[in-house]
């Protein structure tokens, strides 16, 4: 596919981003057409990644994320380490400009790379300064998910998720104050998993479905909540939120997306989003490799 987020003045050889995490690389590959390939791949498998990058022949690498130091020995014509925070902010910058984001990239905001934890960055110009974060995240997700459904893999408790009822599980408002006892909506949640104390009996235990809807409710809701805090202390409006965590996981998107509303900001979701720190990481190799250009 073609981007329109970003423009070279004049026409380049192959470059390549990478952004290596805990448990997934993000892989963007940009060919002298201009158009951008996107694609993930496990994190620990250093070497197969390092030969999948050679294989593209590419003119300029750039990689970010914890494990690109590894990834860059491995490689026979190198590459450039980029700063994981800048990444991420001339990638969001971009996939925003390629999306009906508006003008969000030009104003102060928040950007959330939601991976295996989740760190919150402040958007300011060209300025990026990483300004909060949380544990919870991906890592959370496939934990927990592996201990609560009796089987493990990401993809596996997302879907679970998204059949499930965290009402099921979780203990609301109205379940202990009588419509109008209490200023706060009777769907609100006021403990996370504070059914479980009531299933006494195993046969009366959550389905699965319910359990990994409730754990994606305990993840994102706490994780909009420090995003709220944070871009209050901030005073920006716009939350953009990306990472890998959120792909194909339409529940965990929705917690964010209420909760970020009910806090008073505007939450914002990248297509590729995952891909943002990986394609950001290209853009300023390619500025470092092309300075005048």
């Amino acid at each position: 596919m073609k981007e329109k987020g970003y423009h070279p003045q004049r026409a380049r050889g192959t470059a390549i981003g990478v952004d290596v995490g805990a448990t997934l690389a993000k892989l963007v590959v940009r060919t002298p057409d201009e158009a951008l390939r996107f694609d993930l791949v496990p994190a620990p498998a250093l070497a197969a990644l390092a030969e999948r990058i050679a294989s593209e022949k590419a003119e300029c690498i750039g990689a970010t994320g914890g494990g690109a130091g590894d990834l860059v020995r491995l490689l026979d014509d190198g590459g450039m380490l980029v700063n994981e925070f800048a990444a991420w902010g001339a990638g969001s910058a971009a996939l925003l400009r390629s999306s009906d984001g508006g003008n969000v990239e030009t104003e102060r905001h928040l950007v959330v790379s939601v991976g295996t934890g989740t760190s919150v960055m402040l958007v300011d110009g060209l300025a990026v300064t990483r300004v909060g974060g949380t544990a919870l995240g991906g890592g959370t997700v496939v934990g927990l998910g592996a201990l609560l459904t009796g089987k493990p893999g990401f993809s596996h408790v997302a879907a679970l998720a998204a059949a499930g009822r965290r009402r099921n599980v979780d203990l609301l408002v109205s379940d202990i104050y009588r419509a109008g006892e209490i200023p706060l909506a009777g769907d609100l949640t006021a403990a996370n998993f504070g059914k479980l104390q009531r299933h006494g009996n195993p046969e009366e235990v959550p389905a699965p479905a319910d359990l990994a809807s409730a754990l994606m409710g305990l993840v994102g809701e706490n994780i909009a909540l420090i995003c709220g805090g944070i871009a209050a202390a901030t005073q920006v409006r716009h939350i953009v939120f990306g990472g890998s965590t959120l792909r194909e996981n339409p529940a965990l998107v929705e917690v964010l997306r209420e909760i970020t509303r009910a806090v008073g900001r505007e939450p914002i979701f990248l297509a590729h989003g995952e891909h943002a720190g990986a394609l950001g990481a290209l853009l300023l190799a390619e500025a470092r490799r092309h300075p005048s250009a």
